[in-house]
């Protein structure tokens, strides 16, 4: 569990994986506050990537000290359509964390939704846990309730469990579920293991589909269950804690 910065088993660390695990920045730009000498350590500029333990509640990013730590936090939001999940505003749209409740303390994402997409978007207060539950190597399914305009062709859904590759880009097996075809607008059930940037639109798009709305159900263990558009619940400490000692979580709800 990473919930105390020193790591008893080594001396030193990298002070991006310090800067990321309390969500400042990510680790490049952690490197590049570095290299900006906009880190420093007693009032000296931090000139390596790699500092002593006993250093870390001495450091100061722009002259400001870092943030109390504490322990991790997941949180299920449900993210409604157009918000960005970007840490910053484009063109002065509204993102993500400018919707957030002002109770919730200073959280990055897991992942990502595009601004037309909706539903489970995972929160957490620990940058390095949002980085490695994000990872593909998780082999955590993500499960999408997906409308779509257009004929139906199962023989070419069958095929996509074996994966396919779209302008030299190659994406991992899907699985698709009819749950109600219509003449024109169809409901399915996607599901896959990676998140590639607008994978299932671009997808659906070259097997002649339209997406004209998607919402994500379930990332891996976590279910959207009964959330609302903008409402955000805290995962119980409990999973949490099962979560970050990799541990097999079987639950019907997060509730």
């Amino acid at each position: 569990m990473i919930d105390n910065l020193s790591n008893q088993k080594k001396s030193q660390q990298r002070i991006s994986k310090i800067l990321s695990r309390l969500g400042i920045c990510s680790r490049r730009q952690a490197e590049q506050l570095v290299k900006d000498g906009k880190i420093s350590i007693r009032g000296q500029i931090l000139r390596d990537f790699v500092i002593k333990n006993k250093d870390i509640e001495s450091i100061k990013v722009n002259g400001k000290a870092l943030p109390k730590i504490m322990p991790t936090r997941i949180w299920r939001y449900y993210k409604p359509i157009n918000l960005l999940t970007s840490n910053r505003s484009e063109n002065g749209r509204l993102t993500i964390f400018d919707n957030l409740p002002k109770e919730i303390p200073r959280v990055v994402k897991v992942g990502r939704l595009d601004i037309n997409s909706e539903g489970l978007l995972l929160l957490t207060n620990n940058g390095e846990v949002a980085r490695n539950l994000e990872l593909p190597s998780t082999k955590w399914e993500r499960n999408y309730r997906v409308r779509v305009y257009g004929r139906i062709n199962k023989n070419i859904f069958k095929k996509l469990i074996n994966g396919i590759t779209i302008d030299g880009f190659h994406y991992k097996p899907i699985r698709i579920h009819i749950e109600k075809e219509g003449k024109q607008n169809s409901w399915l059930r996607i599901i896959l293991t990676e998140g590639k940037n607008r994978e299932i639109r671009k997808i659906m798009n070259h097997i002649g589909l339209k997406v004209n709305k998607l919402i994500r159900t379930r990332f891996g263990p976590f279910n959207l269950d009964t959330l609302k558009p903008g409402e955000i619940k805290e995962v119980p400490k409990k999973l949490t804690d099962n979560i970050l000692k990799n541990k097999s979580i079987v639950t019907p709800d997060q509730a």
